[in-house]
């Protein structure tokens, strides 16, 4: 095929477009023309094929791998190769956005779209993970079919006219069918088919939902796959915190007069008077030395999270960010879930994998009933920080006992759904009423919840 490289590529989004519409009365001419394309760049036939992930096409030919990153502005693409790499982002869009697997999935397809998913975010300039990990946290839109629909004709086109939010909650919504189409019990009693299982939010929250129906194999394969996406996401989330203080300095603690620890500086400048011209000598009468010892005063952090059927993502999250904040020297960390009953899950908040499963996921909301456990637990007010996080969409009760939390000296941090991206949503009349007590609802975003948390507890 000839012409200007515009054309191919425009021709290039259209075969993609038809494809995914199923035009089969449109799409023979322009599979052939398609093939004839493929053959000219020298790409491996298997970039037509609908079957085959973005891995088995690189495997076929490894130096295709590079042009699924976006290039920089100094490594400017010749024209056939920035046409491969807008066949690749095709490729990785329709495997993607289009049919995976037949009336069932298997764990192997599963797998597969999660590859192609990290390819799809390679091409489009998005971190590893970025639109997966963490989402669908709280309130925010459920994707329709319909939304999947306009998911994979924008994307089709470039994928500029969708917003990364738009995205994810289109990722979320294909996700959560796969996973509802997999016969996921019997997946998680063949230990071949449960080790091709690729951890992921959606399949965590999948499993926790329904550990109480397994046992046997099953059982153990689900507490693996669940342990694995813990630790996985405490690895990235433990990043996140580590730079978090040790503590002030504690001036009441003589230093240790050690040599590591001597002030040379201050030394030398308290001695100045002592200096000898003559001999061009420093006649040092005191030693002065660094402080070390860091205050010991715990700060009492409390999180309570909102455990509802729609805030599994948020749970998952801040009982691992719980349980990493424990492991800081100055923190005295709990953990409050809840639904309509309260559930102190302080004794296991430095593991939460055992924290997850202990939770019972799903029902109704009314946040009155953690308070008891809270109140409970402050002694000293104004060293007390409160996480409360939800969507709340709740028992408009609660704002009076937020209140008294905020007059009383206590650092209270009301946080909307918590997930990744940050694509949360928040009851307006609690926003609000919580804005007007001078506590806004923060983003959903884990980093601005750790940013936040840092602040707080320094």
């Amino acid at each position: 095929m000839s012409g200007p490289a515009e054309s191919r590529r425009q021709f290039a989004y259209w075969h993609t477009l038809l494809a995914s519409l199923g035009e089969e009365s449109q799409t023979e001419g322009a599979e052939r023309v398609y093939g004839e394309l493929l053959r000219e760049l020298d790409l491996p036939t298997l970039t037509a094929d609908p079957r085959a992930s973005i891995d088995q096409v690189l495997r076929r030919d490894p130096s295709l791998a590079p042009l699924l990153s976006l290039p920089s502005d100094e490594d400017a693409l010749s024209d056939d190769d920035e046409l491969k790499r807008t066949l690749l982002y095709l490729k990785s869009v329709r495997n993607v956005f289009g049919n995976v697997g037949g009336e069932s999935v298997t764990a192997e397809e599963y797998s597969q779209w999660l590859a192609d998913v990290r390819a799809f975010e390679a091409a489009s300039g998005y971190r590893p993970g970025q639109l997966m990990r963490g989402q669908g946290s709280g309130g925010g839109p459920r994707a329709s079919e319909a939304d999947v629909e306009h998911a994979m004709d924008e994307l089709s086109r470039g994928g500029g006219l969708m917003s990364e939010p738009e995205i994810q909650a289109g990722l979320k919504g294909i996700e959560k069918r796969l996973i509802d189409r997999m016969k996921l019990r019997e997946v998680l009693a063949d230990a071949k088919l449960a080790a091709k299982l690729t951890p992921s939010m959606a399949l965590t929250e999948q499993l926790l939902r329904d550990k109480n129906h397994l046992e046997g194999p099953a059982l153990r394969h689900a507490k693996d796959l669940i342990g694995r996406f813990v630790r996985e996401l405490g690895d990235l989330l433990a990043r996140e915190v580590a730079s978090s203080s040790t503590g002030e300095l504690d001036r009441s603690v003589p230093p240790r007069r050690i040599y590591r620890n001597l002030d040379l500086k201050r030394t030398i400048w308290a001695n100045l008077t002592n200096y000898d011209p003559q001999s061009q000598r420093l006649y040092v009468d005191r030693l002065y030395y660094h402080h070390r010892a860091k205050k010991q005063n715990k700060t009492r952090l409390i999180v309570v999270v909102d455990q509802s059927g729609s805030m599994v993502p948020a749970m998952v999250n801040c009982t691992i960010l719980a349980s990493i904040f424990a492991g800081l020297p100055k923190v005295d960390a709990h953990l409050v879930a809840y639904d309509t009953q309260a559930l102190d899950l302080s004794p296991w908040v430095h593991d939460p994998f055992e924290v997850l499963l202990r939770t019972t996921l799903g029902g109704g909301t009314d946040g009155t009933c953690a308070m008891p456990y809270v109140q409970g637990k402050i002694v000293d007010p104004r060293n007390t920080v409160v996480v409360w996080i939800s969507d709340f969409y709740d028992n408009r009760d609660l704002m009076p006992w937020f209140t008294t939390l905020v007059r009383g000296g206590v650092k209270y941090i009301p946080v909307g759904s918590v997930s990744s991206g940050g694509y949360f949503s928040v009851d307006s009349w609690f926003r609000k009423e919580l804005k007007a007590l001078g506590t806004p609802v923060l983003s959903g975003s884990l980093k601005t919840l750790i940013r936040e948390l840092k602040s707080a507890l320094n």
